[in-house]
């Protein structure tokens, strides 16, 4: 067969409509194969050098190359916010609210600069509300046993003008937001370290802020303020019982007025008695 009657035969077989069908079946499935081929493998084929979590991380800790390794993770895994360059995460805190388990992704909410790291205390109190720092021990929590998210009524103890031991409540039904060390580390946010609890965190409004801030200065009343579970009993025993109203009323009679209340801490007034009595 020459050249002519090649090209002839060739012209006549491309012409031919079942020939024509074939080969546009042939190529449409051609292309189906290959598109199917190419997203399973786009799925499938991992994605390299992603980093994770080495160890568990607590909140609020500077996160360190050693507690950062690497694993390849299939596409299909992969979801929005995740961190994938490690110079995105060392050197950045955990957030405040957050417990990144060892083998966990790092994702943009739960890692932050240590200028945008809030304080839960300030973040949690209500509107209008001034954030109090009452101060507590291992006993007066009961073991460590009150937490944010409690309900407290706040009892207190004093002696009146004529000697006698006072005890009543004073306020109630306190939601509890944070607990703190001494070192304002958050007692509970540290699932393996053991923190002793000084103080308990919550938000009051200002009259009543200053009222509990005016009975911690009243020392020479040997006032004792302490929590009680909302509901709860008073641990302690007095010559009288009083009511909230009389206490607050024994306080005002025994304090400057609200408009004449200098900012001082119960600290502050501790040590000016000490200094007194060191002149004398």
């Amino acid at each position: 067969m020459n050249k002519n009657n090649f090209i002839m035969a060739l012209k006549r077989f491309i012409k031919n409509k079942n020939t024509v069908t074939i080969l546009g079946l042939f190529a449409i499935v051609g292309i189906l194969y290959w598109g199917y081929n190419y997203q399973i493998n786009k799925q499938v084929n991992p994605i390299r050098n992603i980093p994770v979590a080495k160890v568990t991380i607590q909140p609020r800790t500077l996160i360190t190359a050693d507690m950062i390794e690497y694993v390849d993770i299939p596409p299909i895994l992969m979801r929005e916010r995740i961190i994938l360059s490690e110079s995105r995460i060392i050197g950045k805190y955990s957030n405040y609210n957050t417990v990144i388990p060892a083998g966990s992704l790092f994702y943009e909410d739960v890692v932050v600069d240590r200028e945008d790291l809030p304080d839960a205390s300030f973040v949690k109190v209500k509107e209008g509300d001034v954030v109090y720092n009452f101060p507590v021990t291992m006993e007066s929590t009961y073991g460590n046993s009150i937490f944010p998210g409690n309900k407290i009524d706040i009892y207190m103890k004093a002696e009146n003008s004529v000697g006698q031991i006072m005890v009543g409540k004073l306020i109630e039904n306190i939601e509890v937001i944070d607990v703190k060390d001494s070192s304002g580390r958050h007692v509970f946010e540290n699932t393996e370290e053991r923190r002793t609890p000084a103080f308990l965190i919550f938000g009051l409004p200002p009259e009543i802020n200053i009222l509990l801030r005016k009975a911690s200065y009243m020392s020479r009343f040997a006032v004792e303020l302490f929590p009680v579970p909302h509901g709860g009993t008073a641990p302690v025993e007095g010559d009288i019982q009083v009511t909230s109203q009389n206490l607050k009323d024994f306080i005002n009679a025994n304090t400057v007025p609200n408009d004449d209340l200098v900012e001082q801490t119960p600290q502050e007034e501790t040590n000016e008695e000490t200094n007194e009595q060191t002149n004398e």
